[in-house]
Parts: C-alpha cells; structure tokens; sequence
C-alpha cells in the first residue's frame, strides 16, 4: 500500500472523525468527551499513566459481547502473563474495567491516526496482539507489522454487509489480512468467507464459538432479593438487550400478556444513553417503573410494573430467576443479540427474525427448537401468555436451549491450541504490585 494511498486513507478517516465529532458530542457527549485523551493514544480519564505494561499481550476487544469472550480466555491464560484490554465503544470499557480489575491494564482503541497510534506505542509496547472476533484496523496493523507483532483472530467471524463490502476490495482486504498469522473463526461459513477474501487456508481454524463457554455470571443476592420483592408473586419476564424501536414492541407484548396484573417486566435496553428515553416511554404509556438504580424502593409503594434495568453486567444472572424470555436486537434488523446468558439457565426464549449476527448459533437453536421466533410484539405476546400458563413446556424448551451450551464446548481448548505458538512467544514475568490496573476514561 503506496504512501499516498496511507495519506488518502488518514486523511479520509481525520476527515469522518471531524464530520461525526459534532454530532456524536451533541448526543453522547457526556460518555464520549471524557475518551477524547484515550482514543488520542494518551492516557484517558480516570487513569493513571503510571507506566508501561511492556512486553505482555494485548487483547482488543470492541464492545461488551467481546469483552465477555476476552475474560472467558483470560481466565486461561497463565495468572503472571502481562495483559493489556483496549475496547472501542464507554459500555465495553465500563464492562472490562470490572471485570479485568487487578488483572489487566485497559485503555481505549486509539483513533487509526499515526501520531494517536505511535502515542499508544510508546505507552504500552505489546508483545503479541489478539483480535477478539475482528475489528481491522489499517494503520494499526501495519504498526504491528513494523513491530513484528504476532497477531491472531480469535472467535472470529465475517457479517454478511462485512463480506460484501470487503468482496468489493479484495485486494485492499488480502492486505488487510496479510500481516495476521492465524485465524481461529466461529464457524465453516467463516473460514470459506475468510478464504473467498484470499487468505491462505493454512492460517484459517474453526474452533467454535467461545460464547458457548462464558461461565456463570457472578449473582447480586441483594439484587436478587429486590427483584423478588418487586414481583411480589408474580412470574418475571425479562426483556434484555432491546433496541430502538423494539422497546414499543415490548410493551404491546407486555400489555397482550395482560401487564403487571400478570407479570413484572424486566426491561433491559442495550445502550446506557437510552436508559432516561425508555423510562419516558413507559411513563407515557402509564406504567409504574422502578429504576435499578434507585433501588431499594420505600415500602408501601404499588408494585411496580416494570423494573428498568440501568445498570451494565447484571441482566446474566437475572434470568436465573425469569419465567421467559426476549433477546433484543431481533424485531429490527440490527443482527441480534447473545441468547446464551438466558440458554445457561433453561428458560423459555423468544427472539425476531433478525439473528444474522449470530448465524451458525442461530441455526443450532432453530434445529434443536430450542427457542421461539416471532414477528412482531403481538405474537411475542401470545407466546409469553402460552408459556406463563404452560410452565412444564416451557421449562422443556428452554432445557433444550441449555443443553446447546453443553454440546457445544470446546472452543476454549481449541482456541489454546491455535494461541500456543504466539503465546510462547511472550516472556511470562511477574510484575510488580500494582503495575496491572484497570484504566480508560
């Protein structure tokens, strides 16, 4: 790739950055100014630069989804290995800054911009490079090149608008790929769209999906006992991971099912800067909300309808204690959501039409009718009335979605093996008191 097509390229991307700064700081300035120094390579908010962590592997994780399949690698990877965890977007960083505390040090993504990018470098100066399902940036890959970085793929996959838009620049995408020494993808359909892209087969493993082998979450007793309180006897259904445009759906559903007389709504959505715009939504439609995080309530209070759960990383272990089940991102068409936090515990789900983002584990729990499609919030309605007055079925259904998890183990050992090569590679050193921390802004 000549110098000036480097130029074009950063040029191009300073340009998107100036364009979109604007807008992205009218509507989530309070979540995305405070990064600016992190995303520029320096230390962020909140974090003290208080050296290096040299010489350790760096784990790039964009989002919460990746950050739950980094931890479940971290937990096998040798406790005195340096570690470094960079995220993209505040509620990854949020997420990674519990769950690797005292473990890792964590940072933002710096901008794909060389002077942001060479700030980063100096700050950190990895040892090996683990993409956590993808996430190709141009300049920092060729920074990793320029450093004889060895860098993997872990858990990876191709989207279908991915593999379209790359298929129309493969020769830009083989170079893009070229300095990346092994592959290990979520499924065949993977490998082939990674192969039809030109990279060599020799650096291309199905190992599986490691979302299948995230452990138990970490249970909230007195979250637990609050939820239990607020239902006061009445079953629980969860709504997690909901998107523009379905939190409405939900409500139809909810009202079809004959709302808090017959249940308490879990209402989770997926974004924290939606948290104040649902909860005007469920005003306006005159229903008694509870807040996460204005719990405990005063006694004597009506018995909420819904509970709004505005708070990261505790809908997992919510659903141990759900009657049914919705996994949003379905009813529109944004791809989806990980069903596997509600399959754990072998209660009944519904999902939309819209699982592209998870097409092989889709097609497992379509084969096993291990969960409900719906089309729309009336049908999920109905669905819920059915499950609600027919527990055992219900309970049948949803066992069959946990059974999925047991089946489908492996993908950790698998994905071990791919690693062992790179991580040979990296020293292991004890470090110092204090010197892993969790960092970002």
């Amino acid at each position: 790739m000549g110098s000036l097509l480097w130029l074009i390229y950063e040029a191009g991307l300073g340009l998107a950055l100036l364009t979109a700064g604007p807008f992205l700081l009218a509507r989530r300035g309070r979540h995305y100014l405070p990064t600016l120094a992190g995303r520029l390579g320096g230390a962020g908010s909140g974090e003290p630069d208080n050296g290096v962590t040299a010489g350790g592997l760096w784990l790039h994780a964009v989002s919460v989804g990746e950050v739950g399949v980094a931890a479940t690698l971290v937990r096998a990877l040798p406790p005195e290995l340096p570690l470094l965890v960079t995220t993209v977007t505040p509620t990854g960083q949020a997420l990674a800054r519990r769950a690797f505390a005292g473990r890792a040090r964590v940072a933002y993504l710096p901008f794909d911009l060389r002077p942001a990018v060479a700030r980063f470098w100096r700050r950190f100066t990895p040892a090996a490079l683990v993409l956590v399902e993808g996430d190709y940036w141009p300049l920092l890959l060729r920074e990793a090149r320029r450093h004889a970085l060895p860098v993997a793929v872990i858990n990876g996959r191709v989207g279908d608008r991915s593999f379209r838009r790359m298929r129309r620049v493969r020769p830009l995408a083989r170079f893009l790929f070229s300095g990346i020494e092994s592959f290990g993808v979520q499924s065949a359909e993977d490998r082939g769209r990674l192969q039809a892209l030109g990279v060599d087969p020799a650096r291309l493993t199905v190992t599986g999906n490691l979302k299948f082998e995230t452990p138990e979450p970490r249970a909230n007793p007195d979250l637990a006992a609050a939820l239990d309180r607020l239902a006061g006897g009445r079953p629980v259904v969860i709504a997690g991971s909901t998107m523009p445009g379905e939190d409405e759906q939900v409500l139809a559903a909810f009202d079809a099912l004959g709302g808090g007389r017959r249940a308490l709504l879990v209402l989770a959505p997926r974004h924290p800067e939606r948290w104040d715009e649902v909860e005007s939504l469920l005003a306006a439609n005159g229903l008694v909300v509870v807040r996460r995080s204005r719990l405990p309530v005063s006694a004597g209070r009506d018995a909420p309808d819904v509970l709004l759960l505005d708070s990261m990383g505790e809908m997992a272990s919510l659903f141990q204690h759900a009657a049914a089940a919705f996994i949003g991102g379905t009813l529109v068409g944004t791809g989806g959501h990980n069903p596997l936090e509600a399959a754990r515990y072998g209660i009944p789900i519904a999902v939309g039409p819209s699982m592209q983002n998870f097409r092989d584990m889709a097609e497992r729990f379509d084969a096993a009718g291990a969960w409900r499609r719906v089309a729309d919030g009336a049908e999920l309605g109905r669905v819920w009335g059915e499950w609600l007055a027919d527990p055992t079925a219900a309970r049948a259904r949803g066992e069959r979605a946990a059974a999925l998890l047991v089946e489908n183990g492996g993908a950790l050992a698998r994905t071990l093996e791919m690693l062992a090569p790179i991580l040979a590679r990296i020293p292991p050193r004890a470090r110092p008191d204090g010197e892993a921390e969790a960092g970002g802004g």
